[in-house]
């Protein structure tokens, strides 16, 4: 034991431990499947569905698609980094409301390797909750992804954004009602305001302006990319912010847990 340790922090991995931590965040949420894959897709569903009936029949081709084949990919992309947010977030937090966030911090598991094992969990989640929903985009709307490997990417790099953005929430917040509140004020609009649910042009220039600051929206249009060859922006352009974004929020959660900041008494 004293050997492994030690090896580990002259740089070698605890692979053990990290896989240990992975599976406890992966099984955590497939043990309560119906609330955190089964739902989205409801959801999701319910979403694309009021969207057509309510405006599909009035409205023309988005970007040269049709309306619905236009909203599902921003859908998607919506629902998974959401469920990897809620993931990574809600572990911490009820770790800490429960008293038991020693249990994570005591093991032998250095900073980036904590930080490596709760994107795991997130990531697993977004990606499932996106296979899900692709397939049924493809038996009921007979949607393929027109660049798979394009579409695969963004969404594991926007589970991941979205999954550290979650563990620093979850840092940040000492119980339920403030994590809530960093959903609803943060998550969500950032979700609904990124060109889920319409494209750039059809907005102001300075509301065009802001939109483009927003990282989410590159994800959003990212997906849209993979899935149906059209986008606002620059596909390049928009995987290198997504992926610094990426890169700065784990780095952030990195040092909070090296620091202890509001996880150590």
């Amino acid at each position: 034991m004293q050997r492994n340790m030690g090896e580990r922090r002259f740089g070698h991995v605890n692979w053990m431990g990290l896989q240990t931590l992975a599976l406890r965040e992966t099984r955590r949420f497939l043990a309560v499947w119906t609330q955190t894959l089964a739902a989205p897709l409801i959801t999701a569903g319910l979403f694309l569905t009021v969207f057509t009936l309510a405006i599909g029949p009035s409205r023309g081709p988005v970007m040269g698609v049709d309306f619905v084949a236009f909203l599902a990919p921003g859908i998607l992309m919506m629902t998974v980094i959401q469920n990897a947010f809620a993931n990574t977030s809600s572990s911490i937090v009820i770790s800490k409301v429960q008293g038991n966030i020693v249990d994570t911090l005591m093991p032998p598991l250095s900073s980036a390797e904590l930080v490596a094992g709760f994107l795991a969990g997130g990531a697993a989640r977004g990606l499932i909750v996106a296979m899900i929903i692709a397939l049924a985009l493809w038996l009921t709307l007979g949607l393929v992804p027109a660049n798979p490997l394009w579409l695969l990417t963004v969404s594991l790099i926007g589970a991941c954004m979205l999954g550290a953005m979650g563990i620093v929430a979850g840092i940040l917040s000492n119980k339920f009602d403030q994590i809530a509140a960093i959903t609803n004020f943060v998550v969500t609009p950032l979700s609904f305001l990124s060109g889920t649910f319409y494209s750039l042009e059809s907005l102001p220039g300075w509301l065009q302006t802001i939109s483009h600051l927003n990282p989410v929206f590159y994800l959003i249009d990212g997906a849209r990319y993979g899935y149906l060859g059209v986008s606002d922006s620059n596909p390049v352009l928009g995987l290198t912010v997504i992926t610094v974004t990426t890169a700065a929020l784990s780095a952030l959660a990195w040092n909070w847990f090296r620091t202890g900041f509001r996880l150590k008494p």
